[in-house]
């Protein structure tokens, strides 16, 4: 209990620190890339909760006129904050057909609209309207912001929105009622930093691609290429909220076990051999971070203590096991070569923003707008550069995926190759023996 005491004053100690270094130094804009007008921005909002040992007594006053980093310091040196619990809102977002993110969890937020007058102007929007928290009104702190990405589109070079993450610190000791929107979102969650920090909630999401490979082939392209690759498998945190809030009017909040037999068996059959895991609106499914929201994480959660997000993290790779092998030899001197990159730079953005669908692709000063901006792999799974740490000057060139999906797509070739010749091979002695 006392190791417990410790980590969590440690652990907002080292907040606050990380709090006024993103203020300090903000991460750049990024402009948009050519051919690609949309951008949109997310809400990073933290709050500490109180222990039962150091319930606030009395809440200090900040002053909103008053510059930030006093306000940080003011709200930091309260004793229930110092031994408080900092945690995350996530969302899981509502069931959607044609939703790339259908059932993901996520930062509130959303796409820019005309009349929103910059980015964080789309982040406070979108977070009213989804969640109904109005993080002008509420007492609560801009801090900063994180490295702002460029999202690309699955197969090509064709870049989608620029993507801004926020950051807000709640002040108060009690959460304002969150007001969910239904068509939007499915629940809110809040997350511990310490379940994001722990190792041993580290795990695995299983996402079927084979629709990026033979979409037009209908079902039995899908399930041949399924069956030959397997699911891609990527890195992922096992979440544990301490307090969870449900939209009860979403579709299968109350299970329905009329509308499940009145499908068809045919229907059915299809439904779950091309579920995608990864996009399930199941309510009773565990809560996974993965994708796209854990490469912004990762950003923020890698410049805290013990600062291991990066290495945590795994590269994404196939289920089926002789393809995971060749996988594994094939990409073993990229991943060995990015790692010691990273290595150098105590505090640095990631690139670990990988899904079935889309990748985040950071950018560097002075990128080429053409072939460093939008270089994509299989599935969309891309690699760029990126800013690094504003305070240290420095500009990572190191990237974990750099490379890695040139040589992925590499090792695919190599395992059809060898598929297809193990094959001929076993039909070849097949023969013989059934002649002999």
């Amino acid at each position: 209990m006392e190791a417990q005491k410790s980590d969590t004053v440690s652990l907002v100690a080292h907040l606050r620190d990380v709090f006024q270094d993103l203020h300090r130094t903000p991460y750049p804009h990024v402009p948009n890339p050519p051919r690609c007008k949309r951008r949109a921005a997310v809400a990073l909002i933290v709050r500490v909760r109180p222990q039962h040992q150091h319930q606030a007594q009395s809440l200090a006053v900040l002053d909103k006129q008053s510059p930030i980093p006093q306000q940080l310091d003011r709200f930091f040196s309260q004793e229930w904050v110092q031994h408080g619990d900092p945690e995350v809102l996530f969302i899981k977002r509502a069931s959607r057909v044609g939703d790339r993110w259908t059932g993901h969890v996520a930062l509130p937020g959303g796409k820019r609209d005309p009349e929103d007058v910059d980015d964080k102007a789309t982040a406070l929007r979108e977070t009213r309207e989804e969640i109904g928290l109005d993080l002008n009104k509420e007492e609560a702190i801009h801090v900063g912001n994180l490295p702002e990405r460029v999202v690309t589109s699955t197969w090509g070079s064709v870049p989608l929105m620029v993507l801004c993450p926020y950051i807000w610190v709640l002040t108060s000791d009690k959460t304002p009622t969150l007001n969910l929107q239904p068509t939007e979102v499915a629940s809110a969650h809040w997350i511990s930093l310490r379940v994001l920090l722990s190792s041993s909630l580290r795990t695995a999401e299983y996402a079927d691609v084979s629709d990026r490979f033979v979409k037009p082939a209908g079902m039995i392209g899908r399930l041949a290429v399924r069956w030959t690759i397997g699911m891609m498998e990527f890195s992922a945190i096992r979440l544990i909220p301490t307090e969870s809030l449900y939209c009860s009017s979403v579709p299968g909040f109350v299970p329905d076990a009329q509308s499940e037999q009145s499908q068809s068996l045919v229907r059915r059959w299809q439904s779950w051999l091309l579920k995608d895991q990864a996009g399930s609106g199941d309510l009773r499914r565990s809560l996974l971070l993965w994708g796209l929201t854990l490469g912004i994480m990762t950003d923020f959660l890698d410049m805290l203590p013990p600062y291991n997000a990066v290495k945590l993290w795994k590269h994404p790779t196939f289920t089926i096991p002789d393809l995971r092998l060749i996988v594994r030899l094939m990409t073993y001197n990229i991943r060995k070569r990015n790692e010691q990159r990273l290595v150098r730079h105590q505090r640095r953005p990631s690139d670990t923003a990988a899904d079935s669908s889309t990748v985040a692709v950071p950018v560097t000063e002075g990128a080429s707008q053409v072939h460093e901006l939008n270089a994509v792999g299989i599935g969309g799974l891309g690699v760029g550069r990126y800013y690094g740490t504003p305070s240290t000057g420095h500009h990572a060139d190191g990237l974990l995926l750099k490379a890695y999906y040139d040589r992925l797509r590499q090792a695919i070739a190599v395992f059809l190759a060898w598929r297809v010749a193990a094959g001929a091979v076993g039909s070849y002695y097949l023969w013989r023996w059934l002649r002999s």
